[in-house]
């Protein structure tokens, strides 16, 4: 991998010849087609910690958006304000041990009722729509028989269109979290009664799903096509979402279950191409995880590479998977959430661990 490191402290002078140096190496690896991810991360690199730098476009087109490269930064603050130096997350993440992380697998659950096959119709369309925007074409499709185990196609994925579709999906991925802890929140307030404890997983899953999106933009920064997207699909998603809660929720988490199935095996495809040395850029060790992912997943040292990064990822993943679809099977206004509630000595064996139990656990499991 090319990399190149200026000073975090530099002059407008300083910066301008960095980005005068760096600018025709950039376009040069672009043109000779080594892949828009390379000239990213190098225009990205150039930028770091020359906050007074103006970005210097290029001639030429990406395919990763219709940013140009000279264009590209890191998105999070280049340095400290005067008196803060950080803000920690929200929730702190539990994290994993590294038998948890791969032990994770695709799977799914077969539909029982209507409205679970109503929801798993609607997340196959959704994945049709897509695979057909990001454009994947028919060799890099997987077993259509099996869509949501099968990881392996004849083509893989490059870099850059899994970076596009990491970004939009993750973008919308944490609308759901949100708007069920939403409503249900109002739902407490109006009712004067206790949630027993499903806002705080549901919030916590949405804060979640935006911390993968945060990681992702490190790596490149949308242009104004992929951002008009974004902001359409989170549009209609939440209002679909808002709508769909109000009139049921049991059928809003199995669609949820079923959406985190797909995500599960994206980034288990992704792992997978990454193991087989098909992306290049991201198998190479010294492509390091931006800080961002280590400080919240809590990643130790040797264990900071892009394949560590998508393993935390995916078990986040394969959770919501398990915990939307163990709320789908409750009484949606009087069971308590299993996932926090305190169980007792004689029933500490019911309690739930969703990442290793993909159609997620029927009432009589964890409820009694």
């Amino acid at each position: 991998m090319i990399s190149f490191k200026p000073s975090k402290l530099c002059s407008p002078k300083q910066a301008a010849q960095v980005s005068h140096a760096v600018a025709p190496v950039v376009y040069q690896v672009h043109a000779a087609r080594l892949g828009p991810l390379a000239s990213i991360r190098l225009a990205a690199i150039s930028h770091q910690g020359c906050a007074s730098q103006q970005p210097t476009p290029l001639p030429g087109r990406r395919n990763f958006s219709t940013t140009r490269v000279g264009q590209l930064q890191d998105v999070f603050p280049a340095k400290e304000t005067p008196f803060i130096r950080r803000t920690p997350p929200a929730w702190e993440h539990p994290g994993y041990t590294e038998e948890e992380l791969l032990a994770v697998t695709p799977g799914h659950r077969q539909p029982k009722t209507v409205g679970d096959w109503v929801a798993w119709k609607l997340v196959r369309l959704a994945r049709w729509a897509t695979d057909f925007a990001t454009g994947i074409g028919r060799e890099q499709q997987v077993d259509m028989k099996n869509p949501t185990t099968s990881v392996t196609s004849q083509k893989p994925l490059t870099e850059a269109q899994w970076l596009v579709r990491i970004i939009f999906l993750e973008s919308i991925a944490g609308v759901p979290g949100m708007v069920g802890g939403m409503l249900r929140h109002l739902h407490s307030l109006r009712r004067l009664k206790r949630d027993n404890g499903w806002i705080e997983t549901l919030l916590e899953e949405s804060y979640n799903e935006r911390m993968h999106l945060l990681v992702a933009l490190t790596l490149g920064k949308p242009g104004w096509l992929m951002k008009t997207m974004i902001l359409g699909a989170q549009g209609v998603f939440f209002n679909a979402m808002f709508l769909s809660y109000l009139i049921s929720p049991k059928i809003s988490h199995r669609f949820v279950g079923y959406l985190e199935e797909e995500a599960v095996h994206t980034y288990t495809r992704l792992i997978r191409e990454i193991e087989n040395g098909d992306l290049p850029k991201w198998s190479d060790p010294s492509f390091t995880v931006p800080d961002i992912a280590v400080t919240y997943w809590r990643m130790p040292e040797g264990k900071r590479t892009m394949r560590d990064l998508f393993l935390y990822i995916r078990a986040d993943e394969a959770v919501h998977r398990g915990v939307n679809h163990t709320l789908s099977n409750l009484k949606q206004k009087e069971d308590p959430n299993p996932f926090v509630s305190v169980y007792g000595a004689n029933e500490e064996q019911h309690k739930p661990k969703a990442a290793l139990k993909p159609a997620g656990y029927e009432r009589a499991e964890v409820i009694g």
